[in-house]
């Protein structure tokens, strides 16, 4: 319990600091980039629709497609078809014609989904592949990937925009009690250390699963 409480304060201390940021930022860059056209783009997928996850993910694949109009998307997604139909929907309702899309739904992870590519599409290893996914997963992603022989591979995660939008509130216009903290100014408090307690279980759970590939020999 000590040890745990321990590592408790520890999250709450660095949460008041931008290490989860960058913690969170490295993840999602690092070996992801590339210099190269796509002529494949794959989106990989996780959760229902309409989600927070998938959404943006598909905001990405979206904007990926229609900069380089003559690749491929597949999507990867666990077998559900009204979600997967749902995620089709959505490209084309912003002009990705349905031809370019292509679904596989059996993969449970980032290691089988890559080896459901392969075997349904052979010869993606050779093609130039761009990875969509969210920025915690993309590092393991990378080293998956290549670890399969994927030869030209690069990822574009699906980084959160900030909103820079000043959102201090008069705490006594609103009639705040005065035995209250008013913490109207303080953004910090009210946003960020929320924000980055969020982003560091995610980044440790994401942590936990690289070493699980690690010893595995996924990566």
């Amino acid at each position: 319990m000590v040890t745990f409480g321990a590592l408790f304060l520890l999250l709450l201390v660095f949460s008041f600091t931008r290490i989860p940021f960058d913690m969170q930022r490295w993840l999602g860059t690092e070996g992801a980039g590339f210099k190269f056209s796509p002529s494949v783009i794959v989106m990989l997928g996780g959760s229902g629709m309409p989600s927070e996850s998938n959404l943006i993910r598909l905001n990405y694949t979206k904007n990926l497609a229609l900069i380089f109009p003559d690749s491929k998307i597949m999507i990867a997604h666990p077998s559900d078809t009204a979600v997967v139909n749902e995620m089709i929907d959505f490209l084309v309702a912003f002009g990705i014609t349905p031809d370019r899309i292509h679904t596989k739904s059996h993969g449970l992870n980032t290691r089988e989904q890559a080896m459901e590519l392969i075997e349904i599409y052979p010869g993606i290893t050779h093609e130039k592949v761009v990875i969509i996914t969210s920025p915690e997963n993309m590092y393991r992603t990378m080293r998956t990937f290549r670890k399969l022989e994927f030869e030209s591979i690069g990822g574009v995660s699906a980084f959160e925009n900030a909103m820079f939008v000043d959102l201090s509130y008069n705490f006594k216009k609103l009639g705040g009690k005065e035995f209250v903290p008013d913490v109207s100014g303080n953004l910090g408090l009210r946003y960020n250390f929320w924000n980055y307690l969020k982003i560091e279980i995610s980044c440790l759970r994401e942590f936990v699963a690289i070493l699980y590939y690690k010893v595995n020999g996924w990566i």
